[in-house]
């Protein structure tokens, strides 16, 4: 005979019911989902079109991204010509740093790093390596890349390293021809990126028009935002952390073209350069955007070449201007190699009280490629004349000695452009002027 439990009872036990299948249901929780490794393959797709458009007619993975196919396809159903292909990965960062990807490729590739272009060269050309930096943290990241073959033969490969240390010089690679194409004719380390090579050579084995070049560096920044600025004759394209702050690339007289960025950390900088015919210069500067000139002492009297003090003379068509400089602000203009008719001239006046003073000239970092600037001072005891070298001296202020000067109002700086080097083969810049009481 069964017994009848009360209710209570059998309220009670199946409360306890619950709570045991609770307590097996936390126990039972699974871990949580831990941090992803390098993926052990690539993610692949193919299209049989240059485009990778449509469905893919293959997907799976493969273990590296190291293919040579020649004239042959890749797989069974994908065309040997007229193709393309999508890989991607996630990879585990370990050392934050400046990682350089490296990829060889008939014909175009394209290669991203969390989104962000590494290399782009989405364009018909026979077998060519590309390198491209980017500072990447600790994590884990991902990397694709995009890839089509036309005709002909068919490599798609790709490699990284990392982290690189900070290279104390550019690594400049120059090329033969316009289009830094097939293996560079010279390899060189490179103190500066400023050059004016004007109608000449930039080394034996280079021609003196129809080259380019490749810079690279990786350079550390305070955190701040940075303007960048090149100067070339002819194109230019410059990178700046992966990205493509400076696309200029097409013929041009002497030009200059800005881009400004946050950065802070190891920087990995590009810039690459062709010149196609007549002079040859490439610069390339960079400022914090956010660090404010300290001004003068009130006792220091500075003219400025957008001051009312200067003065120029000469060819009108002679004078160029940049946005660079003391006070973001420079005039330059081509030498002379003697005093020809109508040559261009400069003097800064000044408004002293009379006294003895230091003079110094401003010499900006760029269109300073002269080694023989001739400032002429005019002082209470006549004139004296220096002669600085600009192009070792960007960036500085440099002295012309010290002086007693009567002001009058009729006393001042002079420059012109007649260096007695070759004829337009130099630039000369027109910048600031400053007088310190001694």
């Amino acid at each position: 005979m069964l017994r009848k439990f009360s209710f209570p009872i059998v309220l009670w036990m199946l409360f306890i019911h619950v709570l045991l299948l609770a307590g097996t249901a936390h126990a039972q929780t699974p871990e949580p989902p831990q941090a992803k490794h390098t993926d052990p393959f690539w993610q692949v797709a193919y299209w049989n079109n240059v485009a990778l458009s449509g469905e893919p007619v293959i997907t799976g993975t493969e273990q590296n991204l190291d293919h040579g196919w020649g004239s042959g396809a890749p797989r069974a159903g994908v065309n040997a010509d007229r193709f393309s292909a999508r890989w991607n990965r996630y990879v585990d960062v370990t050392e934050a740093g400046t990682y350089r990807f490296t990829a060889t490729s008939d014909d175009g590739i394209r290669v991203t790093v969390d989104g962000v272009p590494v290399i782009d060269e989405w364009h018909d050309h026979p077998a060519r390596t590309f390198v491209g930096d980017v500072h990447l943290a600790v994590g884990h990241h991902q990397v694709a890349v995009e890839y089509y073959e036309n005709m002909g033969e068919a490599v798609a490969r790709l490699a990284w390293s990392g982290p690189i240390s900070p290279a104390a010089s550019w690594r400049g690679e120059y090329f033969p021809n316009r289009w830094l194409s097939g293996p560079p004719a010279l390899n060189r380390d490179d103190q500066n990126l400023g050059f004016n090579w004007g109608y000449g050579s930039p080394a034996s084995g280079i021609p003196n028009d129809d080259f380019s070049v490749r810079w690279t560096r990786t350079f550390p920044f305070e955190p701040g935002s940075y303007r960048f600025t090149t100067t070339t004759d002819d194109g230019v394209r410059l990178w700046v952390n992966g990205h493509l702050l400076i696309d200029q690339w097409h013929d041009q007289a002497l030009s200059p073209h800005n881009g400004t960025l946050y950065l802070s950390g190891d920087v990995p900088i590009k810039m690459e350069y062709y010149e196609h015919a007549g002079v040859a210069t490439a610069w390339l500067t960079w400022h914090n955007v956010d660090d404010v000139p300290t001004p003068p002492p009130p006792d220091v009297i500075v003219v400025d070449d957008t001051d009312r003090g200067f003065v120029t003379g000469g060819s009108a068509t002679g004078w160029r201007t940049a946005a660079e400089g003391y006070g973001d602000h420079l005039t330059w203009t081509w030498n002379n190699d003697r005093a020809r008719s109508n040559y261009n001239w400069a003097r800064w006046y000044p408004d002293l009280a009379p006294g003895r003073y230091e003079v110094f000239v401003y010499v900006p970092e760029r269109y300073t490629t002269t080694s023989s600037a001739r400032y002429w001072v005019v002082h209470r005891d006549g004139y004296t004349l220096r002669r600085v070298s600009q192009s070792a001296n960007g960036g500085r202020w440099v002295s012309l000695g010290t002086y007693w000067f009567r002001g009058s109002g009729g006393e001042y700086v002079s420059l012109a452009d007649v260096t007695y080097e070759p004829y337009v083969s130099r630039l000369v810049a027109f910048d600031a002027v400053k007088w310190e009481p001694r």
